[in-house]
């Protein structure tokens, strides 16, 4: 299992998905451009000290994602607002690759095309969308729960 975010904007948001995936025990793609230097501090504080757990990739763009080795088994899930399947009904693999979107323009029409799923988790419809982050973990918390992705402490 794998998260991915294309080109990410608000590194808060990429920070908790380093916390998530370094918890969780799953890669983390991030695929540039961001919308800030990778370094910055304040990702860095989101992260805390959990980035060295993390098993986080870096893609300069989305053809070099495409074809990184981590793409070469599974599915890409494309997670949208625009899509009609909601995610508590798909049945994930655990090979899948979650993929989200950036927070304010979210995924080109390249990027929906390239995806063999696409899935929304609904919201009330005065709702607009959801905190990227916590979008990350909902999403993350599903697939690992279908795939016996838990770790049994």
């Amino acid at each position: 299992m794998r998260v991915a975010l294309f080109q990410p904007g608000i590194p808060q948001n990429v920070g908790a998905a380093i916390r998530l995936a370094a918890c969780f025990g799953v890669g983390l793609d991030v695929i540039e451009p961001c919308s800030f230097p990778l370094d910055d501090k304040s990702l860095k504080r989101a992260a805390l000290d959990y980035g060295p757990l993390a098993h986080m990739k870096r893609h300069l763009s989305w053809e070099a994602f495409l074809e990184a080795p981590e793409r070469a088994e599974g599915r890409l899930l494309l997670f949208t607002t625009k899509a009609a399947t909601p995610f508590h009904h798909f049945g994930f693999q655990s090979g899948d690759t979650l993929l989200f979107g950036n927070e304010s323009r979210g995924a080109s029409d390249e990027v929906h095309a390239a995806a063999q799923g696409r899935l929304v988790i609904p919201l009330r419809p005065e709702a607009r969308s959801m905190n990227l982050a916590t979008t990350v973990s909902m999403a993350l918390g599903e697939a690992l729960r279908q795939t016996g992705g838990f770790f049994e402490g």
